[in-house]
């Protein structure tokens, strides 16, 4: 009867208090929560609740396990089973509990400071620096998990013999990778470019939608993602709309005939701008930058909050001016002139020397016959 109770009691014991445990923990993040709910710092903590009761679970059999009596010819294996998953649960747990105070201090910092870009750029690093973390934890867990097996601890004095050798090989091989590792910390700690940034790369203008350790993720306007290393902002030039300000200046071309009405097209930009909601109202303009022998070159400038709305006023600007001139100014449009040319006076086969002579003609005196 005591083999089949002892385990039972051990076992149950443990489970059962792991849940009560749990469930008292729980009880007071909760409570912190709600009397503390300027700072998301207790319920980011529940979110670690089912590591919390792995840790304890696992500590508790593998204390008692002996105790219990159960399956002792396997009592090796289930105890270094027990300890690895004790590993694991901690570092999943120490991986929780760095994300939320991470995460409470980052929270803390929005509420203090309303500089989107500022903000932005802190988002960018303490997304790196959980990604950094969590990658120290996972390497030391699994390492902690090797050394539990007694074969890893005797192969560890011919391996760090090898060490030197081995560092070197795999750093020749991993050239590429170690050089996007520390591109991503530059971009993090550079300011360079941060999480929301609208960039121009590759001649695709998007929004930075995801940056880890070697990689990196543009959002483009018709939703395309794409996916380069690090390493490319670091060795290669690319614009960066939001740096220093997300305020920007768009341009509208125009190709109109000569005598398109500049001064009421100047007029009408402005009552369009009036009513376009996207325009900021900043500053406006419309001049004639270059002609040809058979149009003129029209320019607009249009000011906007950001890329989204420049774009938005470029494309307003230039359809409601199109459609203004179709309706009331059709000759502005371009055409082509397939008219006589007019030859300079004078010109033997031109029309307006022939007219003159005739003019010319027609008030000489009659000749007389003497000659």
């Amino acid at each position: 009867m005591e083999t089949v109770l002892r385990p039972l009691i051990v076992v149950g014991g443990s489970v059962v208090l792991t849940l009560l445990i749990g469930w008292a923990t729980d009880r007071l993040l909760r409570k912190a929560d709600d009397q503390h709910s300027e700072t998301p710092l207790w319920g980011l903590l529940r979110r670690g609740r089912i590591p919390y009761q792995l840790v304890l679970c696992a500590a508790m059999l593998r204390g008692s396990y002996d105790e219990a009596q159960l399956l002792q010819a396997h009592r090796v294996g289930i105890g270094r089973g027990l300890t690895l998953v004790l590993i694991g649960a901690t570092a999943w747990l120490v991986v929780r509990i760095t994300a939320a105070i991470v995460e409470t201090s980052y929270s803390r910092y929005a509420r203090a400071h309303r500089d989107p870009a500022r903000l932005r750029r802190v988002r960018t690093q303490v997304s790196l620096i959980m990604r950094v973390v969590t990658a120290i934890v996972g390497v030391v867990a699994a390492a902690s998990m090797l050394l539990t097996f007694p074969a890893m601890r005797a192969a560890g004095a011919s391996l760090l013999a090898s060490a030197g050798i081995l560092g070197i090989v795999a750093g020749v091989a991993a050239q590429s990778t170690l050089s996007n590792l520390f591109a991503g910390l530059q971009i993090a700690f550079g300011d360079m470019v941060r999480l929301g940034d609208t960039v121009v790369v590759d001649g695709e203008w998007g929004t930075v939608d995801e940056i880890t350790l070697t990689f990196l993720t543009v959002r483009t306007w018709d939703e395309r993602r794409i996916t380069m290393p690090v390493s490319y902002f670091t060795s290669k030039p690319f614009e960066n709309w939001s740096r220093g300000g997300a305020q920007m200046t768009g341009i509208v071309f125009w190709h109109l005939d000569h005598t398109a009405p500049v001064e009421a097209m100047r007029e009408r930009l402005r009552d369009i701008l009036r009513e376009c909601p996207a325009w900021d109202g900043r500053d406006y303009g419309l001049a004639v930058t270059d002609t040809t022998p058979n149009t003129m070159q029209v320019r607009a400038l249009v000011t906007a909050k950001d890329a989204d709305d420049v774009w938005t006023v470029r494309v307003t600007v230039r359809e409601q001016m199109i459609r203004w001139l179709t309706e009331h100014h059709p000759y502005a449009l371009p055409r082509v002139n397939t008219a006589d040319a007019l030859l300079s006076p004078g010109s033997p086969n031109g029309r307006s020397g022939s007219a003159d002579g005739a003019v010319r003609r027609a008030h000489e005196p009659p000749r007389t016959g003497r000659g």
